[in-house]
């Protein structure tokens, strides 16, 4: 895959009007395809490739992170301007409400069906969601975002944190009775940029102090102590536990340098709202990124793997969807940040290897899973899965780097000028 010369002199792309222009325009499409997920009946429908609802049958379970993402997408439309979105908001909201959250024993349940629970087990990572929704709907003045962003609040607290690691705690039964002791970045990772939104939406700094103590558990401490390459699974005290292999999509054996993109971003925005007192935060965001460059890229076909062997060597060579997405948000904010050229350079290759690859120009929204081939690939992805990863590359280079896209949209808008 070749890449064009970027000229020292020339502006960065999320500076040009035509650019920023596109992205708009992008952005526009997933929330045109993503309005016809809702489900009357509650909740919303997952898409097939062609944008449609799937069959009934077909994955008949409404699961709590895609509950909470359409609502957290739709509240940043509403605050676009976008017209319709809050009925979305509105409606995820209720089933979140309604259907999700366990009325007699507290916390949200991870799966929902048409006659009740498909999985009522109380996962941190869902329980991150509802708070990144509840406070995305908070800044969009939804009536009932405050009782939400309080009640997922207290049960984080209660039943998700231990004060003497930092960190939460990954999963339990319906009854709060805990599910083995594996301890896993990924919720924690989701859960920091869960808590930074909840800071920007209601001021209250527990949140902020949450998250840097997060952060630095999982990425001060334990990627630094591996050059910069996160680890992604532990055991109840946060010892390392380099065997464990779970579920493909959620808990996959060896590191997945999607996440340190993740990671990078985040930490940046982390440095920002904390007033830029945290000083290890930009150089640990500047050592992720490049480390996941240098590893889960191809430099023949372009695409990042989705993960790597401990030796670095590429053990699921399928392209995903959402590195890409991760990929350009964390290259925008750091390009911004430092100034370096190197992250226009791949702030720009992503995009191009996305655009040709994963942007269904066809059907709308975006390919979510290629195989080393780079054809179409399936499972653990099928049809259009998700707005959120792919929304989010589209709005973060037209916003300030200093805080979340709601953040951004409250305080300066969106605009096709830079």
């Amino acid at each position: 895959m070749t890449d064009l010369i970027v000229k020292p002199d020339a502006p960065a792309w999320a500076d040009l009007p035509a650019h920023r222009l596109w992205l708009l325009r992008q952005a526009d499409a997933l929330f045109d395809l993503f309005a016809g997920a809702v489900d009357p009946a509650g909740g919303f429908h997952d898409l097939d490739t062609d944008g449609s609802p799937m069959p009934a049958g077909a994955n008949p379970a409404r699961q709590l992170h895609a509950t909470t993402r359409m609502v957290h997408c739709f509240a940043i439309g509403h605050l676009m301007g976008r017209p319709g979105c809050d009925a979305i908001v509105d409606h995820g909201m209720a089933f979140l409400w309604n259907g999700h959250r366990d009325a007699a024993r507290g916390g949200y349940l991870w799966g929902v069906g048409p006659q009740g629970p498909t999985d009522d087990s109380k996962q941190a990572y869902g329980h991150a969601f509802v708070l990144l929704a509840a406070s995305s709907a908070k800044v969009a003045g939804h009536p009932d975002a405050d009782r939400l962003l309080a009640d997922v609040t207290e049960t984080l607290l209660t039943r998700f944190w231990e004060e003497r690691h930092g960190a939460v705690a990954e999963e339990f039964a319906r009854d709060w009775t805990p599910l083995g002791d594996y301890r896993g970045q990924n919720s924690n990772m989701h859960l920091t940029e869960a808590l930074m939104a909840a800071f920007e939406a209601t001021g209250d700094g527990q949140y902020l102090r949450m998250a840097e103590r997060i952060a630095d558990l999982i990425v001060n401490r334990h990627a630094r102590a591996l050059g910069w390459r996160l680890a992604e699974h532990f055991d109840a005290e946060w010892a390392l536990d380099r065997d464990y292999s779970g579920s493909p999509m959620f808990r996959p054996y060896g590191v997945t340098p999607g996440h340190w993109l993740e990671w990078a971003r985040l930490l940046v925005q982390l440095w920002e709202l904390g007033g830029r007192r945290v000083d290890w935060l930009p150089g640990a965001a500047r050592g992720l990124f490049l480390q996941a460059v240098q590893d889960g890229w191809d430099r023949d076909k372009g695409g990042f793997y989705y993960t790597l062997e401990w030796s670095g060597a590429p053990r699921i060579r399928d392209r995903y969807w959402w590195p890409c997405c991760e990929g350009i948000g964390a290259a925008h904010v750091l390009r911004a940040t430092t100034g370096e050229a190197v992250f226009e350079e791949w702030y720009r290759r992503i995009w191009n290897f996305s655009a040709a690859r994963f942007i269904d120009a066809k059907h709308g929204g975006w390919v979510p899973q290629l195989d080393d081939a780079l054809r179409p690939n399936s499972d653990p992805f099928f049809g259009k899965p998700d707005i959120y990863h792919a929304l989010q590359a589209c709005l973060i280079p037209l916003l300030p780097a200093t805080g979340s896209i709601t953040r951004g949209l409250v305080t300066r808008g969106v605009s096709i000028e830079s």
